[in-house]
């Protein structure tokens, strides 16, 4: 026993096959037109494409992001060896003599003029020393003065201390 069936569209929905052939028909139309936008999209990509890809004067990308990052690379070897130098020159800074202070004086009344001077030179740690050289008719008598952390070790005379209170002073 075999069963057809028979099925009616317009018994079972009332609507004419007519119109579902129209509507079938429109919605082809449709999805055709969104094909044919689809297609001229797609062509205008494919050319913009084509043109990122062939960059200036005939090079390609690919030649273009190497050379970017052969200068990366060296751009970053560059800055490392930068850090490297300057953390020398810091090391070194805290070795050298960075503040200084200079007082000139008359050391003895019978002389004319401000012959003599204490001279302070300072690092960053205010370690250093105080140079004071005493002019006379005799002959010219140069000290010398540690100074650790800002404090000396030995008493100093009046002018060494305001050479020591201006090198103190300066920041730099």
């Amino acid at each position: 026993m075999e069963l057809i069936y028979n099925l009616d569209l317009e018994q079972l929905t009332g609507i004419p096959a007519d119109v579902y052939i129209l509507g079938l028909a429109a919605l082809v139309v449709v999805l055709i037109i969104v094909m044919i936008i689809n297609a001229v999209k797609t062509t205008r990509i494919r050319k913009s494409y084509k043109v990122f890809m062939e960059g200036k004067n005939g090079q390609s990308l690919e030649n273009i992001l190497q050379s970017r990052l052969k200068q990366m690379d060296q751009l970053l070897a560059a800055e490392e060896e930068n850090k490297e130098n300057i953390q020398v020159v810091l090391d070194h800074l805290d070795h050298t003599y960075q503040k200084v202070g200079v007082v000139k004086y008359n050391a003895f009344e019978e002389m004319g003029g401000k012959l003599s001077f204490s001279l302070a030179f300072l690092n960053r740690k205010n370690d250093g020393f105080i140079l004071n050289a005493m002019h006379s008719r005799e002959g010219c008598f140069t000290y010398i003065k540690e100074v650790i952390d800002g404090n000396p070790i030995i008493m100093l005379a009046e002018e060494e201390r305001e050479a020591l209170d201006l090198a103190l002073k300066d920041d730099r």
